[in-house]
């Protein structure tokens, strides 16, 4: 225990960095004036707006300017790899000075004795609305920083305690596109008008409730670990809140009035809010100016606006214009006074309604459960079915996420994807087949997909036989001794592995299953790329491809029997200036032609991974170095990427669609897929002049650094034009998000522009079985040379 108590620096980066304000206005006028009492063993330190509580057993009590008490605690939580979780059993407060004058209470915490030499005090002080909370811990090397906790409980709150990461937008140093960083976790309460929020630098949700946050701890000079936290009162949202109480010059968010800022037609109003802090401690003039840019590179609007904004407070601004026709625009609001700026950005979409009709055949699904249910759980519903998602891969009763009967309710059709162990006895494996062979036949499940990527090391077939024998056959055998009629998948193997596919065949797995479920996980190649072999299983090698370990396995299929075909994991990676992952542009792209392809290839079901970017862990927070946090259809903020566009096109091209075969044309780098559709034959179309490597200027491996382009920017350079006939005098074509442009056709004859972007195309003549006279630039080859 230190005998001198000491007032730790903070290390926050980004604008945790700076030294909290003492006497920040934020609901009352500025005071630094600090009043302590102490008494029967009680320490109170109060300030304006805010006083603080100690007493002796550990408790803390945060209280607002009346005096009524809005969130207490008494415990502080360690881990320790040897010891475990250790708990505080009671706590002594005293008033102290802090080496800068400061007055705060000192928390000597009692930690029980498995807790061995691991001692915990915390030191608290007070200014305007904000509590500094911090605790030091000393103790073993075994101690684990990021497994601490405190203890805290709202006190009657009027609405459910959210986590909030606050975010800001940056720069990229190494050029190419902007994106976000988390800047700290906020822990936000309300009541009526006065919000609350606990503020740190780190904290997941996934280990916060309503008695623990979770506070990582920083390894001190010393040797000591140091967790912090603030605690601010205000009457605005937490990232103005932030701002504020963290001294930022200035800060902005942006939100809109249409849930996932999605819009139904063109000609509709759309609006677009800007909250605008600043955190200086005086008043300034703020210009706040906006552009909005669609997807081929038009401006839709610029406008600009100033105000006074004074100091520790807010400026709140609507911006609005007409909705466009379909498709989806990239919109960026700055907030600029003097050399100081904060800047944000957001996608603004127009998606109409649509109908889809293919019911349980549909090959359209989503690889998790919707574990970020953001506006409602209704919204969210709303918006996969708008976009033609109908297969769910897990809900099960009590799993995470909806349960069945929330898709049940919608005609929606769903899965059970579980994980085992390999590592297990007989016995335990025996018993596991059974417990959750029952979960996924109590779901209603169709099917159930038995674990998930347990083909680890990839690309050698060690653990096929494990597999079978821990996990596989007792489920089968299981499913025949209740007499289950539910469907049996493979656990879902991550890339094509053809020697764990031939090492599984060979131990008599394949009579075991009624579908094959595999993940085509994919690096910086288009999905049409066929590499040549070996592929290498390395983070940035081939192995990681989508047509070319498809091609393997129809290759084994024709000598093992054909299988329905599951992707029960496919993606479109978006993680910020990487070169293996896909810019924003490609990725629609991508996820298109994905989908085409699965269509043309008989593919039973694409399960899409994931709907949202960030992770379930730490949702909606930011890490763009992270490349779990980047799979999602939709943007940290909720809003839609343009994958989501290419998503809900692909689903309204093939809802009904029947592929009719592969084309064929002079070019043999013009590429062609040519299906019937309701609205007749829709045929799609690309060129690879440009080649099947995306991201090719970029720095050299292992450094991910590729500055993309912006949405808008065509990638491809080379523009192949082919002159076709047509059915009638009018023809169209539809690009990977859906906008819909009309061909000039003269004397029945159009001439397209292709690259390497998949495009739609209708109103093409297309003689007899699809074929077309030579003249005619394209035929239609034998299905076999799909």
């Amino acid at each position: 225990m230190t005998s001198e108590p000491q007032r730790s620096p903070l290390s926050r980066r980004g604008f945790l960095g700076a030294t909290f304000a003492a006497g920040v206005l934020l609901v009352a006028e500025p005071s630094r004036v600090v009043a302590a009492t102490a008494a029967a063993g009680d320490v109170t330190l109060s300030a304006s707006g805010v006083s603080i509580l100690a007493s002796p057993g550990g408790r803390l009590a945060i209280r607002d300017a009346a005096g009524v008490i809005r969130s207490q605690g008494s415990k502080f939580q360690v881990k320790d790899s040897v010891a475990g979780i250790q708990i505080s059993t009671g706590g002594t407060p005293s008033l102290v000075t802090l080496p800068d004058g400061t007055q705060a209470i000192r928390m000597d915490y009692v930690m029980p004795a498995a807790a061995g030499a691991t001692t915990v005090y915390g030191l608290f002080w007070v200014s305007t609305n904000h509590v500094h909370l911090e605790w030091h811990t000393t103790g073993p090397s075994t101690l684990v920083p990021d497994g601490f906790l405190f203890s805290r409980a709202i006190v009657g709150s009027t609405e459910p305690d959210r986590f909030v990461p606050i975010t800001e937008w940056v720069r990229d140093a190494g050029g190419g596109i902007p994106y976000e960083e988390t800047a700290g976790i906020a822990h936000a309460s309300t009541w009526g008008a006065l919000h609350g929020m606990f503020l740190l630098e780190r904290s997941k949700q996934d280990w916060t409730n309503t008695t623990w946050i979770h506070c990582s701890a920083t390894p001190q000079a010393d040797g000591s670990l140091l967790s912090q936290a603030d605690f601010f009162f205000s009457e605005t949202r937490p990232s103005a809140t932030a701002v504020i109480g963290t001294s930022r010059e200035l800060g902005i968010e942006l939100w809109t009035d249409r849930d996932f800022n999605i819009w139904d037609a063109a000609g509709q109003t759309m609006s677009v809010t800007a909250l605008v802090a600043n955190g200086s401690s005086s008043a300034r003039n703020v210009e706040l100016s906006w552009w909005v840019k669609d997807f081929n590179g038009e401006t839709l609007t610029t406008e600009s606006v100033t105000a006074p904004v004074s100091a520790a407070s807010t400026w709140e601004h609507t911006f609005t214009l007409p909705a466009p026709a379909y498709g989806i625009s990239l919109a960026e609001v700055t907030a600029t006074s003097g050399d100081d700026e904060a800047f944000a950005r957001t996608t603004l979409t127009v998606l109409p309604p649509a109908d889809y009709a293919a019911g349980e055949q549909s090959m359209f699904g989503i690889a998790n459960y919707p574990w970020l249910q953001v506006p409602s759980a209704t919204a969210l519903l709303d918006l996969w079915q708008k976009v033609g998602i109908n297969w769910v891969r897990i809900s099960y009763a009590g799993g995470p996420g909806l349960p069945p009967s929330a898709f049940d309710q919608r005609g929606m059709f769903h899965n059970v994807e579980l994980q085992p162990s390999l590592d297990v006895t007989d016995t335990v494996a025996t018993q596991w087949a059974a417990d959750k062979l029952a979960v996924a036949v109590a779901a209603g499940a169709t099917y159930f997909e038995v674990g998930n990527e347990l083909n680890r090391p990839f690309n050698t077939g060690v653990a096929a036989q494990a597999y079978i024998d821990k996990a596989l056959r007792p489920v089968v055998d299981r499913r025949a001794a209740i007499g289950a009629d539910i469907k049996i998948l493979n656990n879902g193997l991550a890339g094509m592995d053809k020697p764990w596919l031939e090492n599984f065949h060979a131990a008599g797995g394949w009579d075991l299953i009624d579908g094959f479920a595999y993940h085509p996980g994919r690096g910086n190649f288009t999905p049409d790329y066929d590499p040549p072999e070996p592929y290498e299983a390395t983070s940035e090698g081939r192995y990681w491809n989508f047509a070319g370990g498809l091609r393997q396995l129809k290759a084994l299929m024709a000598d093992y029997g054909d299988k329905e075909i599951w992707l029960t994991e496919a993606y479109a990676c978006t993680r910020p200036n990487g070169w293996w992952n896909d810019t924003y542009r490609h990725a629609a792209e991508n996820v298109f032609l994905t989908l085409a392809m699965a269509k043309a290839e008989g593919i039973r079901t694409v399960c899409w991974y994931q709907f949202h970017d960030s992770v379930l862990g730490n949702a909606q927070a930011a890490d763009p170095d992270n490349v779990e946090y980047h799979f999602g259809l939709m943007n940290r903020d909720v809003s839609a990427k343009p994958s989501l566009l290419a998503y809900a096109t692909a689903a309204r091209t093939f809802d009904q669609a029947t592929y009719l075969g592969p084309l064929a044309f002079d070019d043999p780098k013009t590429k062609g897929l040519l299906f019937d559709t309701p609205d007749g034959h829709a045929a799609v179309l690309w060129n690879r002049a440009d080649g099947y490597i995306l991201n090719q200027d970029h720095a050299p491996s292992p450094e991910r650094n590729f500055p993309a382009p912006e949405v808008w920017v065509d990638p491809w350079p080379t523009k192949t034009s082919l002159t076709v006939a047509t059915s009638g005098t009018s023809a169209s074509q539809v690009d990977a998000i859906g906008q819909r442009t009309s061909l000039a056709v003269t004397n029945r004859r159009t001439t397209l522009t292709l690259d390497g972007a998949p495009r739609v195309f209708y109103g093409l003549a297309l003689a007899g079985n699809g074929a077309v006279t030579k003249g005619g630039a394209f035929r239609l080859k034998d299905r076999r040379g799909a």
